[in-house]
């Protein structure tokens, strides 16, 4: 299975008054680009601080998970496992393209190398690759307004993403709904290059994060594995608190707490 990536996390993005106003120019139609770009942004700030509890749901067996995360602009990012005690202080490190790993219990730091980037993090549906996901759902795809749909109880538009030619991303194609209210990315479907359903988000219990309101349960299912998930759930998030350059370093990640 290819690894998922949800884009638009750490993704930073500037848009013109025009594009903003998510109208395509003298046709009175939504921009489908735009109604992605505004949903893309309003995850994220210049900085962001949050503590997540993620969920791995098996057949048979179910484990918890939770985090602390700190991350500045598209490349640095740090994040600090809280519980379970096994996992107590592990931490990892994201500059760019790279990711280091902390171990307390050998005190060791590894980078991590380029054939294990699509291994399992944390033993979630997400990968190592995650981490460091580099491509736009704003700037690395074609989009097209498909129609509209309603999901929890919102009017949300339905978009198609289809990739640009030269662009560094795994997907074949990437359906979205985005609340037509809130621009909110309600649900997302990961297709590969066969046209194969791959994995869903669906984005659930929402409330206000640091002043937004967004979805606090991300649920991600894979589509060929009955009986696994996993969740993660926002505890708490705020945007925009100023994070010095030195904070995302080898030595922090030694002692972030």
């Amino acid at each position: 299975m290819k690894g998922f990536r949800k884009t638009g996390f750490l993704v930073t993005l500037l848009l013109s008054a025009a594009v903003a106003t998510g109208l395509a120019q003298g046709t009175g139609t939504p921009d489908a680009k735009a109604i992605v770009a505004r949903a893309d942004a309003k995850l994220k700030g210049k900085t962001s601080q949050g503590e997540m509890k993620m969920t791995i749901v098996r057949p048979t067996w179910q484990r918890e998970v939770t985090m602390k995360s700190w991350s500045k602009g598209d490349e640095d990012a740090l994040i600090l496992i809280t519980a379970p005690a096994r996992d107590k202080g592990v931490a990892f490190l994201k500059r760019d393209v790279e990711i280091w790993n902390w171990q307390p219990t050998i005190d060791r730091v590894v980078k991590l190398p380029p054939s294990m980037m699509m291994q399992s993090w944390m033993g979630s549906d997400f990968t190592n690759d995650d981490l460091v996901k580099q491509s736009s759902i704003v700037n690395d795809y074609q989009h097209k307004l498909l129609g509209s749909d309603v999901l929890e109880g919102r009017d949300c538009y339905r978009i198609e993403m289809i990739p640009k030619e030269n662009a560094a991303v795994v997907w074949g194609k990437v359906m979205v709904w985005i609340d037509k209210k809130e621009s909110m990315q309600l649900k997302t479907e990961f297709y590969d290059e066969y046209g194969d359903l791959i994995n869903t988000m669906v984005g659930k219990d929402i409330k206000m994060l640091g002043g937004k309101l967004l979805p606090a349960r991300m649920e991600v299912t894979p589509a060929d594995k009955p009986g696994q998930k996993t969740i993660v759930e926002y505890l708490s998030l705020s945007f925009d608190k100023p994070i010095d350059d030195s904070f995302f370093s080898i030595q922090q990640l030694k002692r972030v707490r």
